[in-house]
């Protein structure tokens, strides 16, 4: 039994020798085309990686500081004389009058801030501006704000004098309209116009 093992062993060692000589690997000689005078040589493919679509860039977000905009008729209107100083005043939700989008929510807030850096009203906060239009069933973006509804609005909260804003053009070339007025009688104290730029 151990011959036979000694047998299959020594087979399988020779087995795993290699018969031809080991020896210095050969040279490798690059092939030259053969080019006979007169005649293209073979054109050679091209290994470039095809253009790749390139992916346009988006237009630029035109962004409006609205605070530095608004805030030229926010003085005119402080400055104005026959504008009372010490009253509730209410900043009611800006109109969106123009061809495009605009964010009411964050212009009303800018301009109830440059209202209140003026210290010439008892501005009334949105907080609380908020909870009446809720409580009033009007919506925050209401696209249909009015007048009458402005002024009813200052009603409900008490307010003497509201600010009532239309923006109105295109998204290139706007501008705002501001109507200070009397809760209880309904009269325009003071109205501006600017263009924002």
């Amino acid at each position: 039994m151990k011959r036979i093992l000694l047998v299959a062993a020594a087979a399988f060692i020779l087995a795993g020798c290699p018969s031809v000589p080991q020896g210095p690997k050969p040279p490798i000689v690059p092939v030259q085309p053969d080019v006979t005078p007169g005649t293209q040589p073979e054109k050679q493919p091209d290994l470039t990686p095809p253009p790749t679509d390139t992916v346009p860039m988006p237009p630029k977000q035109q962004t409006t500081d609205w605070a530095s905009a608004l805030q030229p008729l926010v003085n005119k209107m402080v400055a104005d004389d026959g504008v009372e100083s010490g009253k509730v005043l209410l900043v009611d939700s800006v109109k969106n009058n123009t061809s495009g989008s605009l964010p009411s929510q964050a212009v009303t807030a800018a301009l109830t801030n440059e209202v209140t850096k003026t210290n010439k009203f008892k501005v009334v906060p949105q907080g609380v501006v908020a909870a009446a239009r809720k409580t009033l069933g009007l919506s925050q973006d209401d696209s249909l704000v009015t007048r009458s509804k402005a002024i009813g609005l200052g009603r409900y909260v008490q307010a003497q004098y509201v600010i009532y804003s239309v923006m109105s053009g295109s998204t290139k070339e706007r501008s705002i309209e501001m109507q200070l007025m009397e809760v209880q009688t309904g009269e325009i104290v003071w109205s501006g116009k600017q263009s924002i730029e």
